[in-house]
């Protein structure tokens, strides 16, 4: 016997926002709402994700911005030699940049300021992450 459309699992060709619902307003940020999102998957699976934000479009851009960073930070786990190509990137680029600065307070400056800027922009990206409304 054949399964009539609304008998099958519906399969999609990406991953879709099937629903979104306003569920309260946030108590620790004035102006932010929490949302809950249904998610139809490729393979037909559907789940809830909460999302937090202003509107429901700004709930759902930091949702899916959430799950890139959570992605790539997988990436980095598992290749950890990436980490230290940016890492190493970083402290080579002033050389690279100005040439023959070796033997001037110049080069430390530059190699500590951006070393410094990296773990800042790592530590703010963490605190970004973390943040619970």
């Amino acid at each position: 016997m054949k399964k009539t459309r609304t008998q099958r699992k519906p399969k999609y060709d990406r991953r879709r926002a099937l629903d979104c619902r306003l569920l309260e307003k946030s108590k620790k940020n004035p102006g932010y709402f929490k949302y809950e999102v249904t998610i139809g998957e490729k393979d037909g699976t559907v789940h809830k994700e909460p999302a937090y934000g202003r509107d429901m479009q700004d709930a759902i851009s930091r949702l899916i911005w959430k799950e890139r960073t959570i992605k790539i930070e997988k990436k980095m786990e598992r290749n950890p030699f990436i980490f230290f190509c940016i890492w190493l990137a970083v402290m080579i680029a002033p050389v690279i940049w100005h040439g023959d600065i070796t033997y001037t307070p110049w080069f430390i400056l530059y190699m500590f300021g951006s070393f410094t800027a990296l773990f800042l922009l790592m530590g703010w990206w963490q605190h970004y992450l973390d943040k619970k409304n």
